[in-house]
């Protein structure tokens, strides 16, 4: 379990690097060279342009629209994560059946459960990684709307509510409301699953609000503005969307 974290993590920082985060300080414009910028970039800096024009230049409104907007495109792929989580709970109880009958340490038990488990998988057309897929689609996305945030120099001078978009919020609200949207949200995702009796995951639940909680401290409030909806929105999906799909493995599943 460690190392498919530990690979996780990896694979995002690796992620994040490809993405062009070495050009965060470059406004972006419709000049702006490389493939990143003219096809995740420079459209989401577009569509924040386009939203704050039609709301005469609102564009803390924008930035909730066009955040809402990448939330619903990606919907699809955040159900497909959730049903891949589903079927990973289906069948806990034959693979802790399967742990206890081959609980030994020995190599070659091991070995056997290692292929017991794939036959189990196998049988109920379960991936095992198939839930990672969706993060990694995501993340260019994610970081794509980060990044438009930050270099689009038009968002400089405005400001939404009791917050300028270009400095950090004076009274630090948005970094709360963010740190617990975050810790809410997770908290959700892990109620009645497996991740729930994890130690590391139940550090990820504290460590991810945190970190957010602290960015958006120091970053401009239009990043922080993103961060409060896209976690508000996750909130709601989770409620709506991820707690009926569970509600038959939190009571037992399909009797059979």
């Amino acid at each position: 379990m460690r190392k498919k974290i530990f690979l996780l993590a990896i694979l995002l920082v690796l992620l994040a690097v490809l993405s062009g985060c070495t050009e965060i300080e470059k406004p972006i414009t419709p000049d702006s060279e490389g493939i990143w910028n003219k096809y995740f970039v420079y459209p989401i800096s577009w569509l924040i342009l386009y939203f704050a024009d039609l709301f005469n230049d609102n564009f803390g409104l924008s930035i909730i629209i066009v955040t809402v907007i990448i939330r619903l495109l990606l919907l699809p792929l955040n159900v497909k994560q959730l049903k891949s989580s589903k079927a990973m709970q289906d069948i806990q109880p034959e693979l802790k059946e399967l742990q206890q009958k081959y609980s030994s340490k020995d190599a070659n038990t091991q070995q056997k459960l290692q292929q017991e488990t794939m036959a189990l998988f196998q049988k109920h057309g379960v991936n095992p990684l198939a839930g990672c897929l969706p993060i990694f689609v995501q993340m260019p996305i994610l970081i794509g709307i980060y990044h438009a945030i930050m270099r689009t120099e038009a968002i400089d001078g405005h400001s939404f509510l009791w917050f300028a978009l270009d400095k950090a919020d004076p009274y630090f609200l948005l970094p709360l409301i963010a740190a617990g949207a975050t810790w809410f949200q997770q908290k959700l995702m892990m109620a009645g699953s497996p991740a729930a009796q994890n130690p590391q995951m139940m550090v990820m639940l504290y460590v991810m609000p945190i970190m957010i909680g602290v960015f958006a401290i120091f970053f401009p409030a239009a990043l922080a503005l993103y961060w409060v909806v896209g976690n508000i929105f996750m909130v709601a999906q989770t409620i709506f969307i991820r707690k009926p799909m569970m509600k038959d493995v939190n009571t037992g599943g399909d009797k059979k």
